[in-house]
């Protein structure tokens, strides 16, 4: 692939996202569609051939280039949020689906926290659970840790329940909605925090959520960068009155990498 293919499949892209997105109307219409258009991306974002031309590409960027990406990395958080409607859907509906994506996501679970590893006596704290909360889910059944999911989205929290109800059910999960500032004392409680790396603000959420978490809390900050950015948010500065990084994850061959943070 050249450069110029590239950056014409990458506008394609996002033209997939933005009519897909629209078309969602909670109804499982447009579901086969948009699992190909996420699958496909997301065999293109872990091309590593793909990496070295987007760091080319990048070197002689452009305002086009930084609003294209601007815009696939929203539109692609969208379509994300909405396939997991999708596939909560096909659940409640009797059906059953592994899409690369979702094994993707799966595999990157399992390394989730590095060397600061979940035990039954952890509390976890999920922000951005989704509608089909693969990480509570996981979690919950290897290590049988306390887990709690937060999501803005109160359709998603509601399938969320539900697909709980169907394969959690006895496992120590909730799924809450609303910001996480909305529920201090989860925060409080929890000894590990994860972030999604589909959640926009999450590195102004981390920093706002520092006076509320304990000490000894350790966060889990899903993040893209380079060619990875284009589908996560990337990796930030954080205050190193608050917080100091001590630990990533790099998963070449997953959509996403890990950064590990303690307090300050």
């Amino acid at each position: 692939m050249t450069i110029d293919r590239i950056r014409t499949e990458l506008a394609s892209y996002h033209d997939k996202f933005t009519t897909l997105a629209y078309r969602y109307d909670g109804t499982l219409a447009s579901s086969e569609e948009l699992e190909t258009t996420i699958d496909r991306y997301s065999d293109f974002i872990t091309d590593a051939e793909n990496h070295s031309l987007w760091d080319r590409l990048e070197r002689d960027s452009s305002d086009e280039l930084h609003r294209l990406a601007a815009g696939l990395r929203r539109s692609s958080a969208q379509c994300v949020t909405i396939m997991e409607k999708y596939r909560a859907l096909k659940l409640l509906g009797g059906e059953s689906e592994r899409t690369d994506y979702f094994q993707n996501i799966e595999a990157c679970i399992e390394q989730e926290f590095g060397s600061f590893r979940v035990a039954s006596d952890s509390r976890v704290v999920l922000i951005g659970s989704g509608s089909f909360p693969m990480t509570p889910l996981f979690i919950a059944k290897r290590t049988g840790a306390s887990v709690v999911g937060i999501d803005i989205d109160e359709e998603a929290v509601e399938l969320g329940r539900k697909v709980i109800d169907r394969l959690g059910r006895g496992l120590n999960i909730r799924l809450l909605g609303g910001s996480a500032e909305h529920h201090p004392e989860e925060l409080r409680m929890a000894t590990h925090l994860i972030f999604s790396s589909t959640v926009s603000e999450k590195y102004e959420l981390l920093d706002r959520l520092h006076a509320l978490t304990d000490r000894q809390v350790v966060v889990a900050m899903r993040y893209g960068d380079r060619l990875k950015s284009l589908f996560n948010y990337p990796m930030r500065e954080v205050d190193g009155r608050k917080w100091r990084l001590v630990e990533t994850v790099l998963r070449p061959e997953q959509v996403f990498d890990i950064a590990l943070y303690r307090r300050a």
